[in-house]
This record gives structure tokens, sequence and C-alpha cells, in this order.
């Protein structure tokens, strides 16, 4: 009898924690559902994203939302930052100038 051994493989996810001006913020996330999140997806590098609004945050200078993508492996995560991140992320830039800060981290998930 010959054993299969599945090879297990943690999540990566990419995290994206962006602060947006509140005059901006109801057209963002609108953009951000029906533009800037499909065009990751569109890319065949992640499997699934969420976004999210966080809450109990001191929203003075804008509203905090993180996006998070997710992918198979470490290697997706690496095919997208190579081929494609410059060109979306510009395109954030294009869109919103100076209305929106981000910070990216990655992630692995651990169970």
């Amino acid at each position: 009898m010959v054993k299969h051994i599945q090879i297990f493989q943690r999540m990566i996810v990419y995290n994206v924690t962006m602060k947006v001006d509140k005059d901006v913020a109801e057209e963002w996330v609108k953009w951000m559902k029906e533009e800037h999140m499909p065009s990751l997806m569109v890319t065949g590098l992640f499997t699934d994203r969420h976004l999210f609004r966080l809450l109990e945050q001191d929203e003075s200078e804008g509203v905090t939302y993180v996006a998070q993508y997710f992918c198979e492996r470490l290697d997706d995560y690496n095919a997208y930052i190579a081929m494609h991140a410059q060109r979306i992320r510009e395109a954030s830039f294009q869109r919103f100038g100076n209305k929106f800060i981000a910070f990216r981290s990655i992630m692995q998930v651990e169970g």
C-alpha cells in the first residue's frame, strides 16, 4: 500500500493598512471594492480578499481600513510584487493622490 503524503503549506496574507481622508472615504471604499481589489484578484495570484474598517480608532486624521489578500504560497506573493505591485500602486496614487497613506505587511497563517 502506498501512502500519499500531503505537504501542507501555510497560507500567506498580504496585509495593507490604510488611513484615508474622511472627505474621500466613501468614494475610496467603492473604488476598492469595484476596481482596486478586483485588479489584484485578476492577476490569478491571490485566492481571496477582504476589506475591513478598523473600529475604535482615532479618526481625526482619517478612517483606517485593512485590505487582506490571501495566497497559497510565498512565491505567489513575490510574483505579485515583481510583476504587478508597482502598476497597481501607481493607479491608487493617480486616483487619490495624497488622500491616503498605506503600510504593507506580509503574514503567514499559523493555524
